[in-house]
């Protein structure tokens, strides 16, 4: 809106919040002949142009696979020409940080002196390798992790466009999983519409691999009971129904997370993304149980989950169960003051 359009800009964040998707759209709002309060209109010749990739003056670099210095003189080399046809000439370099030390430093320089035609957007999900002189000549922009709520929201958006039916609590369900990636809730979601237009918490629970809410009550009731015989018989259903024991596992600690925020406040709030029953099933819960019990439970099952990813996951998950069921078998501190 200012016409004060920077020469260089750094996209940062964690994957699937939509810097690439931003890159794109900033390309096309400084290129744009009729810009709407600094939106793209979508109507010019330019911004038709862009989108039908006839007008080539907006460069996209995977620098995952384009990380040698070769890559970057080549980008060195095209500065120098003006834009064919837009007014500037855009460069996106996703996955920034994949380029060599050797890449990066020939990149410094056409960084900290560009010519006034061209524009620089880097994205990177770690920034942390960045090196210093780059980040000093870059505007940064920090992508956050989505809104669950907002999320769910977008996904039931997308299911009305596409002819189908994404129900309040699987839209819900499908963006905890995605844990903040839009990218990811759109993923889970074209493979739910693949079973079914009318997508349920059910639907959603078996594209994923993921078990139920109500298996999730029944084990943290198990633990709470010191029920191992429970437990075990749970985990072993769930495994001959071909469900996903290392995700499980997460979603369990997941699970004892919100009895560990309804147990330490009054009303978590947005902090506990579920549907209003399986609330009030946790809130229930988290008042028949101690805090430690709590905290013992979920450092037991974070634990579990590092180590399946070395040995059998279906025995470290029953060890882990049986553990925090029979505390009097556990010799760590934790288990001996429970």
């Amino acid at each position: 809106i200012r016409g004060r359009v920077a020469h260089a800009y750094l996209f940062t964040g964690s994957r699937g919040t939509g810097k690439t998707t931003c890159a794109r759209i900033l390309a096309k709002a400084v290129n744009c002949l009729s810009p709407v309060q600094g939106e793209p209109c979508g109507q010019c010749e330019v911004c038709r142009g862009l989108e039908d990739e006839s007008i080539l003056d907006v460069v996209e670099i995977d620098a995952a696979s384009n990380n040698g210095v070769e890559s970057v003189r080549s980008i060195i080399e095209e500065t120098n020409f003006t834009p064919a046809t837009a007014k500037y000439r855009v460069y996106i370099i996703d996955e920034v940080h994949m380029l060599s030390p050797a890449a990066f430093n020939a990149l410094l320089k056409t960084l900290e002196e560009p010519p006034a035609h061209v524009v620089f957007i880097l994205a990177t999900t770690e920034v942390h390798k960045l090196l210093p002189t780059i980040l000093s000549r870059c505007q940064r922009f920090d992508f956050h992790r989505i809104d669950a709520a907002l999320m769910a929201q977008r996904v039931m958006d997308v299911a009305r466009q596409e002819g189908a039916q994404v129900e309040e609590d699987a839209a819900l369900l499908i963006a905890q999983v995605a844990d903040g990636a839009l990218r990811d809730a759109l993923s889970l979601l074209d493979q739910c519409l693949g079973r079914d237009s009318h997508v349920t918490a059910e639907v959603v629970g078996a594209a994923a691999g993921l078990a139920s809410r109500e298996y999730l009550t029944e084990l943290a009731g198990a633990v709470a009971s010191q029920d191992a015989a429970g437990a075990l018989a749970c985990v072993d259903r769930l495994h001959r129904d071909g469900k996903d024991l290392g995700r499980l596992c997460g979603e369990l600690c997941q699970y004892f997370r919100g009895l560990m925020l309804f147990k330490t406040m009054k009303e978590p709030g947005g902090l506990v993304q579920a549907a209003a029953a399986e609330r009030e099933e946790m809130a229930r819960q988290a008042r028949g149980v101690s805090l430690g019990d709590i905290l013992h439970s979920m450092d037991c099952l974070e634990n579990t989950l590092n180590r399946m990813r070395l040995g059998s996951q279906r025995t470290v998950l029953e060890t882990a169960l049986v553990r925090l069921c029979c505390p009097q078998a556990d010799t760590s501190p934790e288990a001996l003051l429970r």
